[in-house]
């Protein structure tokens, strides 16, 4: 029986900044290791359906792109899957040319054949060559007259491992619109449906989907498929969680898809995360990498790991990302022809086998943030390991338009980090976590950032306290910690247009004026500065008429810790640009909060092998199905 791996498709949608992720132009060239665009035959108007798209006569397209080429290293590493068939279809005379890549980027030409008419050429290929890395794709090429690709899908005639359908859980907070684009994107996907058992949109808002006039329509066509559960806000952990819990209960679910609710997805990227799940060689997360929703052609998260020193995650290739596929294309880039092996990959986009569940438990209640990083981990030590699949990828609004690291987030960053590495850190005293977390409280305060300074030390006063903590606060934690927010000035966003805040000293810029840039300081430099920024905070009084009116001005990517604490008061601009706020030097609360800050880091450098074996102790019961039942019951 043949088995389709992946299917060649084409955007839809009239947006000539993803046709780059889907249909290479004729010429690039590249300059200071650049990839620059200097000729673009792939154009919007060639895409004739979702299958199939014209070359235009003397032209050459490549489907060597992020979504059409083959990601053949991860096939050969994570499956069994040795032999492979390419079946494009064509209409027209030309020629097919099949390429491979290796694990440094390096192309070869595998196969070349000339069509005329209509045509369907089948190329047999082996996946055994590909350790380090590597893809395999095809270019057509027309000769005097246009070329039509009618169609082309990667497929093996080797029965996957495990079969079954995914269940697909999204959890949405007031985006019903986003929710909506992705229900209509299934229904308008049989293909992709056939592998789908129940969607269950857990709805922990007020603002409701099935309230939405599209609804009844999408409730028509996905029928006794789609499933909507509504329940108090518990944030991502406890959506997931519910969506964990329900398909543990569907015999025909072999897996759970996670999805972020404010997305847009390509239907077919479902569907092969789902197959690529079937023929894994041992129960494998699959997940999917982030494009940015707002500027859709840069690739921001692809493998993912976490470093036991911090123990912080990050890009494996941190350096490199966010990569821009509108100026360097897949086959310029050698990083992302290397095999990438990731330790976690995030929920905007994760299926989970129903195995992994059974046997590890449901996520933990820690409300949002490194609920995903901690699961995978999790899993990972249980012997499932985690895949972020290229070719497998959503949009979704980057973490780089967000203020959540001096929000009510602020929090949830701090604790949970501190949980995760209390559960899975393997170096003594969790390495340098302790001693990082401190340095994130030096540089808020340093920032005049005194809200996040205080969620973080109720993060840390709650780690203290033990594991019960996340039970009793999951559905109080996030109010409690905006009910806060009120006492700091700071966190007030100004949109007044009748009263535009300016600073007294105008815009300081930096960023965009090369001879003014100065970067964080480092060794002996980075000391002095902490030091000198630290007696000047602690000793000096603002001056009234900066508290009056803020001394300067910064734009959010200049406002950085190490020029912000020259000033009694600045104006920053906020991540998403819809405002501005006024941070102001405060004496008292730095003092206190530096007191805190050193006295909660050393009580729990004391105590953390002992609240190490509490949490690793209480974990089977956090996470259990029992524990999350009765949360849901609770919260109903």
């Amino acid at each position: 029986m043949t088995h389709v791996l992946a299917n060649v498709v084409f955007p839809l949608d009239r947006d000539p900044d993803i046709l780059p992720l889907y249909a290479d132009p004729e010429i690039w060239s590249t300059i200071e290791g650049e990839g620059v665009r200097v000729s673009n035959r792939a154009h919007l108007g060639n895409v004739l359906s979702r299958t199939s798209t014209r070359v235009p006569a003397g032209r050459r397209v490549s489907l060597g792109t992020y979504f059409n080429a083959f990601p053949a290293s991860y096939w050969q590493h994570w499956t069994s899957v040795r032999a492979i068939r390419l079946t494009v279809e064509l209409q027209g005379k030309g020629t097919l040319l099949v390429y491979r890549s290796n694990g440094a980027g390096i192309h070869q030409r595998i196969e070349t054949r000339e069509v005329e008419g209509a045509s369907v050429t089948d190329v047999d290929l082996d996946l055994t060559q590909y350790t380090d890395g590597g893809w395999i794709w095809f270019d057509v090429v027309a000769d005097d007259q246009d070329v039509i690709l009618l169609g082309g899908r990667w497929t093996t005639e080797q029965d996957p491992v495990r079969g079954g359908k995914a269940s697909i859980g999204i959890t949405t907070y007031n985006k019903p619109d986003y929710c909506v684009t992705t229900l209509r994107s299934l229904l308008d996907a049989p293909d992709v449906l056939d592998y789908i058992d129940r969607i269950f949109v857990v709805d922990q808002g007020t603002e409701r989907v099935d309230a939405r006039e599209e609804y009844p329509a999408l409730a028509s066509g996905l029928g006794e498929t789609l499933q909507v559960i509504t329940q108090p806000n518990l944030g991502g952990s406890g959506g997931f969680a519910r969506a964990m819990l329900e398909t543990l209960d569907r015999p025909d679910s072999d897996f759970v898809q996670l999805l972020d609710d404010d997305v847009r997805i390509d239907p077919e990227a479902l569907r092969r995360s789902i197959v690529f799940g079937r023929y894994t060689t041992v129960p494998t997360l699959v997940g999917g990498h982030m494009f940015d929703l707002l500027d859709r052609p840069k690739l921001h998260a692809w493998a993912e790991v976490v470093d036991d020193h911090p123990f912080m995650w990050r890009n494996l290739f941190q350096e490199r990302m966010p990569h821009d596929f509108g100026t360097q294309n897949l086959r310029q880039n050698p990083i992302l022809h290397l095999r990438m092996d990731a330790d976690y990959n995030g929920w905007w986009m994760c299926l989970i086998p129903k195995e992994t569940i059974q046997e590890v438990g449901l996520s933990l209640p820690a409300f949002i943030k490194w609920d995903d990083a901690e699961y995978c981990l999790r899993a990972g030590k249980a012997g499932f390991p985690t895949v972020s699949l290229p070719g497998v990828a959503l949009w979704h609004v980057s973490w780089l338009g967000k203020d959540d690291a001096i929000d009510w987030q602020a929090y949830f960053h701090a604790r949970n980090r501190i949980v995760a590495g209390l559960l899975h850190s393997r170096a003594p005293l969790g390495g340098t976590l302790i001693r990082h977390s401190r340095r994130v409280d030096i540089k808020h305060l340093m920032m005049m950032q005194y809200y996040p300074t205080a969620l973080r030390s109720r993060a840390l006063r709650d780690v203290l306290r033990g594991p019960e903590h996340m039970l009793e606060n999951l559905a109080t934690a996030m109010p409690d910690a905006r009910a806060m927010g009120a006492q700091f000035a700071e966190t007030v966003v100004h949109k007044d247009v009748g009263r535009v805040l300016r600073s007294r000293g105008g815009r300081q810029v930096y960023s965009q004026v090369k001879w003014r840039e100065f970067h964080s300081p480092t060794g002996l430099r980075l000391r002095l500065f902490t030091a000198i920024s630290l007696i000047s905070h602690w000793l000096h009084a603002p001056k009234q008429e900066n508290i009056d009116t803020p001394e300067v001005e910064f734009g959010k990517g200049d406002a950085n810790w190490w020029r912000i604490p020259r000033f009694d008061s600045v104006l920053v601009s906020s991540a998403d640009g819809s405002g501005k706020q006024v941070y102001t030097r405060d004496r008292a609360r730095f003092r206190s909060q530096l007191i805190g800050t050193f006295l909660l880091h050393g009580k729990l450098r004391r105590r953390w092998n002992v609240l190490s074996a509490q949490y690793r102790a209480a974990l089977p019961d956090l996470v259990s199905p029992e524990a999350w039942r009765r949360i849901f019951d609770e919260a109903k």
